[in-house]
């Protein structure tokens, strides 16, 4: 086992269409394109920077409900249903929905500008398998920079949505396969084939259910899905790049699971995925992650 010589602290500071403006009271107040959102924040303890008239202008503000991640947005300024927001030459469609999510984990870009820069130095033909692919937007900087991807997610509703985004961007004619299905089932049924990719990208969830009912538990079931990667992992793999949220983990639990897969070759980086506020440079963090390349 090796142990990351520091834990970093990432951010995505190339957006244009997204900002987090301020944050405190629980809340954020963030910018999606040409909406304010007030999204729910528990980290966000202290109070915010911005005056209140700042915090008015918001269009809408998500309230909470009994279930985890549910809640109910309330309009406080008419905006529309959906809308359109792009990061460099990627286009994507956002929407409110019954979660606190809207399409995007803003976060993540900086994963999408190093998986481009893999596969556009790498050895071609490269396959990337992007695994609990929600809105698509990992396979699209991954077929952006050329590779064939296969994205693979249980949720139907996803799968369609990212379709949009591909064609939003302009990629409709790249090498996507969409797979709707258990993220474990899939991988395993790909190592009976002898099936490898150059790339895996995964987001596993703390908790979900496959197309078919499967139950998906991450301390649980990501052991099985680890070795199950290992198996489809090509000789001349390039990168991998696992992302969780919303576990009671550090980003030594990530860290050794790519390990897990990778062995000891290759560079291994382990941190959290964070967003600095505009308001007074405070820092939230979003998620742990691991990144390995094979050089």
């Amino acid at each position: 086992m090796s142990l990351p010589s520091q834990i970093k602290l990432t951010p995505s500071p190339d957006w244009k269409d997204y900002a987090l403006l301020d944050s405190g009271d629980g809340k954020t107040l963030e910018r999606f394109g040409k909406y304010l959102l007030i999204r729910p924040r528990p980290q966000a303890i202290w109070s915010p920077a911005l005056p209140s008239g700042e915090w008015k202008k918001a269009n809408a503000m998500l309230v909470e409900e009994k279930q985890e991640y549910g809640g109910k947005w309330n309009i406080l300024i008419p905006m529309d249903k959906s809308w359109p927001i792009s990061y460099k030459d990627l286009r994507f469609q956002l929407q409110l929905s019954s979660s606190r999510h809207v399409g995007v984990f803003p976060e993540q870009a900086t994963h999408w500008d190093w998986i481009r820069e893999r596969i556009e130095t790498g050895k071609k033909p490269f396959r990337v398998l992007n695994l609990f692919g929600y809105t698509g937007l990992a396979t699209l900087a991954a077929a952006a920079a050329g590779a064939e991807v296969t994205h693979v997610d249980a949720s139907k509703h996803a799968i369609t949505w990212a379709n949009l985004n591909t064609k939003l961007s302009k990629l409709e004619n790249k090498p996507i396969r969409w797979i709707a299905e258990d993220a474990l089932k899939f991988v395993k049924r790909e190592g009976r084939r002898n099936s490898f990719y150059q790339g895996i990208i995964m987001d596993p969830p703390k908790f979900g259910r496959g197309s078919s009912g499967e139950v998906w538990d991450f301390f649980k079931r990501m052991p099985e899905l680890a070795s199950a990667c290992q198996s489809i992992l090509a000789k001349d793999a390039s990168f991998i790049v696992m992302t969780a949220y919303a576990i009671t983990a550090s980003a030594l639990v990530t860290h050794q699971a790519v390990e897990q897969i990778v062995g000891k070759k290759g560079n291994l980086e382990s941190g959290e995925l964070i967003t600095v506020e505009e308001s007074a440079s405070r820092v939230l963090s979003h998620a742990i992650y691991t990144r390995w390349s094979a050089k």
